[in-house]
């Protein structure tokens, strides 16, 4: 009976669903980071817009309506999880992409993006609570990098230090030799452009393979920032087609 149990709480764990945003009357029901088991029905009155990752991607339910996580999901699985699976790699990238910029020519100006292409970045614009998985790769990302840029970051312990970008760069280290990494611990980012922000930081002890299993990790310890960066995944996904 417990080999059959254990059986039974392994199949739950896979084909889930995370819920990465939820807006509307259900909200309460159905909050950022529930993790729904595989063939959820997920009832949705008029005004809510829940927005789930599953394995194939991201995807925004509306209603009023019944949904069933099935799986079955009507776009190309194929597309949405090569964008999930970029967004939310990890490893030695983040160091080799902070430098290739490093002295790039500069092209016409573009627009601002709206948050990383990565899951793994540190918004300094916007702050909040994120998770780590390697805190000697963890990267501040900035939106405008158009020109230099300066900042101050401090701990709460009173330990500081200057973070420079340069012209056309919007990836930079954590500069953890003079501020370390702690997990729980509150930082905040200043600098002459916008108001001070919060960052605390959440270390992840291992990094699950599968993406949804990473999301719902994250749902677990309160990174809701990165919650966040993935429902926009969903929103470019519908804007691109």
């Amino acid at each position: 009976m417990a080999a059959i149990a254990g059986l039974a709480l392994a199949g739950s764990a896979l084909a889930q669903s995370v819920v990465v945003r939820s807006t509307g009357p259900s909200s309460a029901t159905y909050p950022q980071g529930r993790k729904l088991p595989a063939d959820a029905a997920v009832v949705l009155k008029a005004g809510d817009r829940l927005t789930v990752l599953d394995k194939a991607g991201t995807r925004v339910l509306s209603g009023p309506g019944t949904y069933t996580l099935s799986g079955s999901i009507n776009r190309d699985a194929a597309t949405g999880g090569t964008a999930l699976a970029a967004m939310m790699a990890r490893g030695g990238g983040a160091r080799t992409r902070t430098g290739a910029v490093r002295g790039a020519p500069m092209g016409p100006v573009e627009a601002a993006p709206s948050g990383p292409e990565n899951v793994w970045y540190i918004d300094v614009s916007k702050g909040g609570t994120y998770c780590v998985a390697d805190a000697a790769t963890l990267v501040m990302w900035r939106p405008a990098r158009t020109e230099e840029g300066t900042g101050k970051l401090l701990s709460q312990d009173g330990s500081m230090a200057e973070v420079v970008w340069r012209a056309g760069n919007a990836l930079k280290v954590w500069p953890s030799a003079s501020v370390p990494v702690v997990d729980g611990q509150t930082y905040t980012f200043s600098n002459a452009v916008g108001a001070p922000v919060k960052i605390r930081t959440m270390l992840m002890g291992s990094v699950p393979a599968d993406e949804v299993d990473v999301a719902a990790a994250m749902a677990d310890k309160g990174c809701t920032a990165q919650l966040d960066l993935l429902a926009s995944l969903a929103v470019a996904e519908k804007a691109g087609g």
